[in-house]
């Protein structure tokens, strides 16, 4: 299962909820790009240079669980801050960025059997073939209230206007970067999570994905 759409639409809380249903292994790719985002400025790399943050994308060593380890350091925190988030949209827009990430994505899945893998390019390029594509998005508005109360929860401050204007600059560089922007797949299921509960979001998609399985 491929789950594409903004920051902020609630990618990573149904996700997780869709593959508990599901009994599948849950991949957030957006955590890897973090990752990666916080290896080259931790190396002092240029984060506008292709080519030194695609050497910090293939020395990398990223676990996921319920943690985010980098080389066998716990940065699940450090990849939630201010910095990483105000230069991970950058990063990610890096062409051997995503070429390194991509297969390293593709290798994980293989290695798990299923999975519900979540990020912004997932339905279009990394898993094109997925049984069920979602694009989930929201209002701006309820983006950035979603966002605030995440960072808030997380004891970092957040403010509202601050963080509608950073997720409408991520929202223009991700859907204007030349490799594998950020749009819908043809064929796949949109949702708009502005007015619906999680419950109701997930139990939508969890249902496409059996209807589907059926059929095949």
């Amino acid at each position: 299962m491929a789950i594409d759409g903004p920051a902020g639409a609630g990618k990573s809380t149904v996700a997780r909820a869709c593959a508990e249903a599901l009994g599948l292994e849950v991949l957030n790719t957006g955590a890897m790009y973090r990752a990666v985002t916080y290896a080259a400025i931790s190396a002092g790399a240029d984060t506008s240079d292709n080519n030194a943050c695609t050497k910090a994308a293939s020395s990398a060593k990223i676990e996921l669980s319920d943690r985010v380890l980098l080389d066998g350091v716990d940065i699940s925190q450090e990849i939630r801050g201010a910095l990483v988030t105000s230069e991970v949209s950058t990063v990610s827009a890096h062409p051997g960025v995503r070429e390194v990430l991509v297969e390293k994505q593709r290798l994980w899945a293989s290695q798990h059997g299923g999975a519900v893998v979540e990020g912004r390019d997932i339905g279009t390029v990394v898993f094109p073939d997925a049984l069920v594509k979602v694009f989930l998005t929201a209002s701006d508005s309820e983006r950035a209230r979603r966002r605030v109360i995440d960072e808030q929860s997380a004891g970092r401050e957040a403010n509202f206007a601050d963080v509608e204007a950073d997720l409408a600059r991520r929202d223009a560089t991700d859907s204007g970067r030349s490799i594998s922007p950020l749009v819908a797949a043809k064929d796949a299921l949109i949702l708009d999570s502005t007015t619906m509960a999680i419950d109701e979001v997930v139990e939508t998609i969890v249902r496409e994905f059996l209807k589907r399985e059926v059929l095949q």
